[in-house]
């Protein structure tokens, strides 16, 4: 596909919402049409399933269960929007993708990496050309995004040590995955974090 897929990724409070639409902007001036998106949403089908899976108490759904919501907002959000945009030449930044799944229901809350991995391949088959990974200590992010008191809150209100083990889980997948992640310092100010992701933004379209 012509366009870029980008994906934004770290843990909650991290401040990648924040540079992604700074990105986004970025990218605009510089002359690239641009869609910026999120997970799990961007699609009218998946913002609805975002309200079943980030609202509730903590134990609503079991691993498993998220795992298929999860899935099926992908699917419809890489139909719907992802795949058009890119067809069309624009650069798709996306808040989260799969790589979240892998944190969240893969390793951080059951053993379902290896599930995670296979229903991504059955049904998603898709990875970003470049993952940004904005990363934090997690006490930090943690207090940050408890601070925003909004309604979705469900994934914080499990508590700091889900925080660590995501943490820990998306830097080996980082080391893992070098030629596609980028790990860039989010403990510094907005704008010195934003000019680190504008570079590597940059660098790999070649802008």
């Amino acid at each position: 596909m012509p366009g870029g897929f980008i994906s934004f990724e770290g843990i909650d409070g991290s401040g990648k919402s924040t540079q992604a639409r700074r990105l986004a902007d970025a990218l605009r001036q510089l002359g690239r049409d641009v869609t910026l998106t999120r997970e799990p949403g961007g699609s009218p089908g998946a913002e609805e399933i975002r309200r079943l899976v980030l609202e509730g108490a903590p134990d609503r759904w079991s691993p498993e269960t998220e795992l298929l919501l999860f899935t099926a907002a992908r699917r419809d959000h890489l139909e719907k929007t992802i795949r058009p945009a890119l067809e069309r030449g624009e650069v798709v930044i996306t808040d989260r993708f799969a790589d979240s799944s892998r944190m969240y229901q893969g390793i951080s809350r059951g053993d379902l990496a290896a599930t995670v991995d296979a229903l991504h391949a059955l049904m998603i088959g898709v990875e970003p050309d470049l993952t940004l990974l904005i990363d934090i200590d997690p006490e930090v992010g943690l207090s940050r995004a408890v601070a925003r008191k909004g309604h979705e809150q469900r994934f914080e209100d499990m508590g700091l040590d889900l925080q660590r083990r995501m943490r820990t889980g998306f830097l080996d997948l980082a080391a893992r995955y070098p030629s596609r992640f980028r790990v860039i310092d989010g403990a510094r100010a907005p704008d010195a974090v934003a000019a680190d992701v504008l570079a590597a933004a940059r660098t790999h379209l070649g802008l």
